[in-house]
């Protein structure tokens, strides 16, 4: 059966792929909405004369508009906090949510599990979508915990000292993955690993503690649950985004030779090792954002959006970006006013894109404020 699809950040590597996808499989996808930033107009007219939907536009509220279009699936690869609108629009219209845009269930939370039906949201993180894929194989009453899986970044095996002289340049170098500059440096700090700490437990409804990350440089296996009998079930294959994108897309059903599988004919080794939280503390100051709840996801996420920008302008230290982070988070947390942290009884929107604002202010005055750890 054929499904009517949106794809919300077209132009961005997650939306150009859902496109190749979609042309790959007519039988399968068409696309009836498309909407991007503006960065890359002329890609994204030509993706409109291409597919011919019947909504398309550029800019925030265009991806309102398109998020509800009526369809089967919006697909947001929106990157950052703007897609939380979007993402709610999608759920209140009904659609099926493949999410790539993690930032919307971080720091929407219950806001999103809420308004969500149970199965309307599916992970198109390559790791989410491999733990959703792994859960197949019990009920959750039986899952243990989650493993997922991180290259490393670029700088894997460095020590803090060694990151001190670290160029955007050398930070967009990802081992395996081609990607925009934003999710490139997360990777590089870690940042994103965190980010998804936080997604899993609220995707899967498992407390942070069961949600572990191990180091797989080769990534191809993408995350892995373990069950109460010491049975783990992990998903492989080699790094693409197109396998989770299709299943997003297509879910439940997979889509015929929608990527590439393993090469089982060559040798090779994969090799898993424990992160370095002391290196790159940015998971466990994710594990306190998540612990702490409320509005501190979102201030997690906003003062590292403001801390990359600066570090890819040649404004910020590669070092400080999650040092700024843990300076904002720490007057989060100890701050009582300000629109900092809600005080209503349930979390709102505007509580969220409050602290959104707060944090995105108070980390651009710590842009130039020497760290209490800086030597």
């Amino acid at each position: 059966m054929r499904r009517d699809v949106v794809i919300l950040g077209s132009t961005g590597s997650i939306g150009t792929q859902a496109l190749d996808l979609c042309r790959a499989h007519p039988d399968r996808f068409r696309v009836v909405g498309l909407a991007a930033g503006g960065s890359r107009p002329d890609e994204f007219q030509r993706q409109v004369d291409e597919f011919a939907p019947s909504y398309a536009g550029l800019g925030d509220a265009a991806a309102l508009e398109a998020a509800g279009t009526p369809c089967d699936v919006v697909l947001n690869g929106i990157t950052g906090a703007a897609g939380l609108r979007p993402t709610l629009t999608a759920l209140e219209a009904g659609s099926t949510l493949a999410l790539a845009n993690k930032e919307s269930l971080i720091i929407g939370g219950p806001i999103v599990l809420d308004l969500a039906a149970p199965g309307q949201i599916v992970p198109v993180d390559s790791e989410h979508s491999a733990v959703a894929q792994a859960l197949r194989a019990g009920t959750g009453a039986e899952v243990r915990r989650l493993v997922l899986t991180a290259s490393g970044g670029p700088f894997r095996g460095r020590s803090a000292d060694d990151l001190a002289d670290v160029t955007p340049a050398d930070a967009l170098k990802h081992p395996n993955f081609a990607m925009g500059p934003v999710i490139t440096v997360n990777s590089a700090t870690l940042v994103n690993k965190g980010l998804e700490v936080i997604e899993a437990a609220l995707l899967f409804d498992l407390p942070l503690e069961r949600v572990d990350v191990v180091v797989h440089p080769q990534q191809l296996v993408h995350s892995m649950v373990e069950f109460v009998d010491g049975s783990t079930i992990a998903q492989a294959s080699p790094p693409s985004m197109l396998i989770p994108i299709a299943l997003g897309m297509g879910w439940p059903d997979r889509v015929p030779d929608a990527g590439p599988g393993c090469d089982w004919t060559t040798a090779s080794t994969w090799t898993f090792e424990p992160l370095d939280d002391e290196a790159f503390p940015a998971v466990v100051l994710a594990r306190r954002a998540g612990a702490a709840g409320g509005t501190a996801p979102a201030v997690y996420n906003a003062a590292n959006e403001v801390a990359v920008a600066a570090f890819l302008d040649g404004r910020l230290p590669f070092t400080r970006i999650v040092a700024v982070v843990a300076d904002v988070l720490a007057a989060h947390t100890s701050a009582q006013d300000g629109g900092v942290r809600s005080t209503s009884p349930r979390l709102t929107v505007d509580d969220v894109l409050a602290a959104d604002t707060w944090a995105r202010a108070e980390a651009t005055a710590r842009l130039t404020t020497p760290h209490e750890g800086d030597s």
